[in-house]
């Protein structure tokens, strides 16, 4: 299949947010949540972050702390020392990359959001966590070649996005965006504006945008003519009307198979 052809085919799909969790019982990025997902028969967004030892770790914060109460810093940590701790009030602990990848077999689609952040010394994981995720999505692709798996990359930093343009352009990546700054601040004020109106699309020329649903009515997204998926929609009303944008809707918080039976 050609590339647009991927895309189109992922489009189709809806994504659970982090797995299709239950907290506290069934924790986010969690195999659990992974499995539920596929059994429920919805696409897979997830996390990975770079520990000090290499490995991919499928987790959403570089803390460990809010997932498992521990002061703790994923990129500080090799991944089986982080792997001692249970997620939340369950007996799940944090998976890597290639276990998920192996759960899923190809029998669902993935987006894989790139976490690049810093060590304690100052060290950029970007560049490494973006070959080695390149490398496991090979494999991947390998292994299942005939399940025929569907599979994406996205990150908010424009510089994850260019490694693949540049690197892997043969790969679907993809830009997260948004008004991230709109109810608190949690970036400075230039990188909000360079991904609120989507200027950092410049940089890494990406297949498709993910922008916050909450911002879907930003005037940058009204001008994008190109893929969009949708993040993180809460409601099944709100699921439904990203759909009827042509977007495909990453949610969290419910299951839609609810509803459509009701």
């Amino acid at each position: 299949m050609s590339k647009k052809g991927t895309l189109t085919e992922m489009l189709s799909w809806r994504y659970a947010h982090r797995g299709l969790h239950k907290k506290p019982v069934v924790p986010e990025n969690s195999m659990a949540a992974f499995g539920r997902a596929v059994l429920g028969g919805f696409g897979i967004e997830l996390d990975v972050h770079l520990t000090q030892d290499s490995r991919l770790a499928v987790i959403h914060d570089s803390s460990l702390k809010r997932t498992c109460g521990v002061d703790l810093v994923i990129e500080d940590m090799k991944l089986a020392e982080a792997q001692v701790y249970f997620l939340e009030q369950s007996q799940e602990r944090i998976p890597s990359l290639e276990e998920v990848l192996k759960l899923v077999g190809g029998r669902v689609p993935l987006i894989v959001e790139l976490k690049a952040s810093k060590t304690e010394t100052g060290k950029d994981t970007t560049e490494e966590l973006c070959r080695e995720t390149a490398k496991a999505l090979d494999s991947y692709a390998k292994e299942w070649a005939e399940n025929h798996p569907l599979y994406c990359v996205e990150s908010f930093s424009p510089l994850a996005v260019k490694w693949f343009k540049v690197h892997r352009p043969d790969m679907i990546r993809g830009q997260l965006a948004g008004h991230l700054n709109r109810d608190k601040k949690t970036l400075p004020w230039i990188s909000n504006v360079l991904l609120k109106n989507l200027w950092v699309n410049l940089m890494g020329k990406p297949d498709f945008v993910a922008y916050r649903f909450a911002d879907r009515k930003a005037p940058a997204l009204k001008r994008y003519q190109g893929p969009l998926f949708f993040w993180t929609i809460k409601k099944y009303e709100d699921l439904k009307e990203a759909e009827s944008l042509g977007a495909a809707g990453i949610f969290e918080g419910f299951d839609p198979r609810e509803y459509e039976e009701i």
